[in-house]
């Protein structure tokens, strides 16, 4: 009876250091009190007049929360963006440059319910000196005079088309580019006379690019919708991220980048 208990007493003490093993040697976020496991760097779709704005957000991001890391930034059309989503990109956070192009992705449930974060304005862009004198929309369509739009289906095209409709004018472009980027890109190098761009566009162009005010673009104001995704890779980070964008300090950053607020 004796060695009995002397066995018994043994095998309660081996359970007892192997649990106090297993305890000590278990992954990071499975123990009671340990910090949860580090997620993936954040994936981020936003809207081409976003870029510089987004990177500088994401890194004061990522210095105020040293635990979480973003991913670089996928900038694009919005509409290219909306169409990678629908095809299955693997993302955590999309920010777009209206809300139409939005709606079809939260109506299919692949993105959670948006908040307005930033509004725009377009201006028209030329080279620094305004060397052809345009000062309204009526000059666009001055003949020798070549203009560069965003294509209609880009949220920059169809507030483009808006202002112009609204304005009475009638412009035939010598292109139609996929991003406002595109068309910044167009105008700074000389291969057009002027083109249709965001406010804040003009603004980060470092003196590139000088911008006319036309009369109406008060009236016509891009939203822009930032969401979730409905199943991220790295929901944490992307709560956090989308958090940030929208307190004081992200509205501090996309103001000093010319967006107004929503």
């Amino acid at each position: 009876m004796r060695t009995t208990a002397v066995r018994s007493a043994l095998v309660a003490a081996l359970v007892a250091v192997l649990a106090a093993c297993s305890s000590a040697t278990s992954p990071s976020g499975t123990g009671t009190g340990s910090s949860e496991p580090k997620e993936a760097p954040l994936v981020v779709f936003a809207a081409a007049s976003l870029q510089g704005t987004f990177d500088d957000l994401s890194s004061a991001f990522t210095a105020a929360n040293p635990e979480y890391a973003v991913a670089p930034i996928t900038y694009d059309g919005s509409q290219a963006l909306a169409t990678q989503v629908t095809d299955g990109a693997s993302v955590d956070v999309v920010a777009f440059a209206d809300e139409k192009t939005l709606t079809p992705l939260s109506e299919a449930d692949l993105v959670g319910d948006p908040t307005i974060f930033a509004t725009n304005t377009l201006q028209i862009a030329v080279a620094p000196g305004n060397p052809l004198g345009i000062t309204s929309l009526q000059d666009l369509a001055r003949p020798g005079v070549s203009v560069v739009l965003c294509a209609a289906e880009v949220p920059c095209g169809a507030a483009s088309r808006t202002l112009l409709d609204d304005q009475g004018v009638s412009v035939t472009p010598v292109s139609e580019e996929t991003s406002v980027t595109a068309v910044v890109t167009r105008v700074s190098q000389g291969e057009a006379d002027a083109g249709l761009v965001y406010a804040t566009d003009v603004a980060g162009s470092d003196g590139k690019l000088e911008g006319v005010t036309p009369a109406g673009a008060d009236k016509v104001v891009n939203r822009y919708p930032i969401a979730v995704s409905a199943k991220p890779a790295s929901p944490r980070t992307a709560a956090a991220f989308e958090t940030f964008v929208l307190s004081d300090a992200g509205r501090k950053i996309l103001s000093e980048h010319g967006f107004g607020a929503p």
